[in-house]
């Protein structure tokens, strides 16, 4: 059974920074590329950042790029996501995502399985 479960989640002031954990199970990480979205209230969900099969190619939202980094170990199944200097519209959830792929692709369409999310929020 695949899955993914994410961690890392809390309440931070506005500059203050946390790191999401993405834990895969259930499949090989190595054969999909990975990708970390969000959905704040009353919005829909957007693409924040995703990485490819190796973690050759990465990619981010215009709104997060210079204060997000992702990153993965396939040996620990994990894939993170950290976050620096955030906002309170950085409020969100905060799902990550497998979509199988050849090659170093990476985006976010198509993804084959979700995890439940972790909840964000920048406030003082």
């Amino acid at each position: 059974q695949p899955q993914l479960a994410e961690s890392g989640g809390g309440l931070v002031q506005p500059g203050g920074s946390l790191r999401l954990s993405c834990v895969v199970s259930g499949f090989r990480l190595d054969y999909y590329a990975i990708g970390w979205f969000r959905q704040a209230p009353g919005k829909e969900r957007e693409g924040v950042s995703c990485i490819s099969r190796s973690g050759g190619r990465t990619t981010y939202a215009d709104s997060v790029k210079g204060r997000f980094t992702i990153s993965r170990d396939n040996a620990k199944n994990t894939v993170y996501l950290q976050m620096n200097s955030l906002k309170p519209e950085d409020t969100a959830v905060y799902y990550c995502a497998a979509v199988v792929r050849l090659g170093e692709s990476c985006d976010y369409y198509g993804m084959n399985y979700w995890g439940k999310g972790t909840l964000v929020t920048v406030s003082s």
